[in-house]
């Protein structure tokens, strides 16, 4: 399962992984200020900012599964399938094709702030990059520094949620991955104690045991 993590100590730090059974050849990607981006819907970029991150470069266009930019917003592109739904083109607003997103955003953005503005007329649509590679059902997690969202395209429009904890995964949508996280309050860093039975003397075994519980009852949360 695909997960992407933001967490900041001296400096901010950002990172996923790829759980996927095949490859696409996907490699480290660096898109230049002067890389022309071409939308499908929208003008075409001539100057923007640079990004890194990994890529499967099809006809010279880089299909980035994330990135970071020059101002240190980051984006990641997670599997969400049975979730996503994307639109049809909508009049007076910046519709963008899945493919398309995490380099519409980092072109233009320096925060968190700038992408709020940005998503607040964007319309996602259906469209793939080719015949060979259709519309894939994604969510996003995108974060600075400071704070962390999550972007989702589903039946009643694009839902953009704060994410507190800096962290996202693949189904459910995220306002029940975040619910999830209710079945696991009784986690601790500290040692456990005893309050199963005060007549026993049960003590923990080892290091590390207030993380006993770390994976949840069977719901259908389906995580």
């Amino acid at each position: 399962m695909c997960t992407a993590i933001s967490y900041k100590t001296k400096d901010h730090y950002f990172g996923r992984n790829l759980d996927y059974e095949f490859s696409y050849n996907e490699t480290v990607t660096i898109t230049p200020r002067n890389y022309v981006f071409k939308f499908a819907h929208e003008l075409d970029i001539n100057s923007h900012y640079a990004m890194i991150g990994m890529a499967y470069v099809v006809e010279d266009y880089p299909l980035y599964y994330d990135a970071t930019n020059e101002k240190g917003l980051s984006m990641a592109a997670l599997n969400f399938p049975d979730s996503a739904v994307y639109h049809s083109f909508r009049f007076g607003m910046n519709n963008i094709a899945p493919h398309e997103f995490i380099p519409w955003i980092l072109t233009r953005c320096a925060n968190i702030s700038e992408v709020r503005k940005l998503l607040s007329n964007t319309n996602i649509v259906l469209q793939g990059f080719n015949s060979s590679l259709p519309a894939t059902p994604l969510h996003w997690m995108i974060c600075d520094e400071d704070e962390s969202i999550v972007v989702e395209s589903v039946k009643d429009g694009l839902k953009v949620h704060d994410d507190p904890v800096g962290v996202l995964t693949n189904n459910p949508p995220f306002e029940l991955q975040l619910f999830n996280l209710n079945n696991y309050l009784s986690l601790d860093c500290r040692e456990p104690t005893n309050t199963f039975s005060s007549s026993l003397n049960l003590k923990a075994y080892s290091r590390g045991m207030g993380a006993l519980g770390i994976v949840a009852p069977q719901s259908k949360l389906g995580v």
